[in-house]
């Protein structure tokens, strides 16, 4: 997401543009996602309301569904700890310098040799789970592959809607069939 002081159409220009760079190098299509999930700090304060990609709609993307759901564990500012840095925490891999510093600052003590069971408290102490239902997942295809793009779910579908934020109109791609009975729930548009 770019500042609220670009001009209208910055993210969108943004985006074509590196789309056609990647182009360019021959990359076949590009994956990227939206998080509706707003998040907020512990006196209720919105610091990031979520977005349903919105930019990515504007530029035809696929709606191909949602990433797989998890738990967040939120700071009292509202960010998230990844669970990446959870990881890197419990095994003591470098790289977590920051986030050490930012639960120092906040009063916890974690060892400089992996200790889970003190993590483990810290965590509980420190920060609060959120239940998240998963991100918007959209994908653009560059060029027509010569062998169909496969994941662990098969080849790249769309359902042709796309999901909106609560109090926005409808976006239906124009042509494009109803969405099938029987197709998954989340290649449909989610609900609230």
């Amino acid at each position: 997401m770019l500042v609220d002081e670009v001009p209208a159409d910055g993210e969108s220009f943004f985006v074509a543009e590196c789309f056609r760079r990647l182009k360019r190098l021959g990359l076949a299509g590009v994956v990227s996602f939206s998080d509706p999930v707003p998040r907020s700090t512990l006196d209720g304060r919105v610091i990031k309301p979520g977005h349903c990609g919105t930019v990515y709609q504007a530029l035809s993307a696929r709606f191909l569904g949602r990433s797989p759901p998890r738990t967040l564990r939120l700071l009292p500012d509202g960010t998230a700890l990844s669970d990446r840095t959870v990881q890197k925490l419990r095994s003591g891999e470098p790289g977590t310098q920051t986030r050490r510093s930012t639960l120092a600052a906040l009063g916890a003590e974690l060892p400089q040799e992996p200790d889970p069971e003190v993590l483990r408290r810290v965590l509980d102490r420190y920060t609060r789970p959120h239940r998240h239902a998963g991100n918007f997942k959209y994908g653009w295809v560059f060029h027509a592959p010569r062998i169909a793009i496969y994941r662990h779910r098969g080849p790249i579908q769309s359902s042709h809607r796309y999901p909106i934020a609560p109090g926005n109109i409808e976006i239906t791609v124009l042509g494009a069939p109803p969405a099938r009975p029987g197709r998954p729930a989340d290649m449909r548009r989610p609900t609230a």
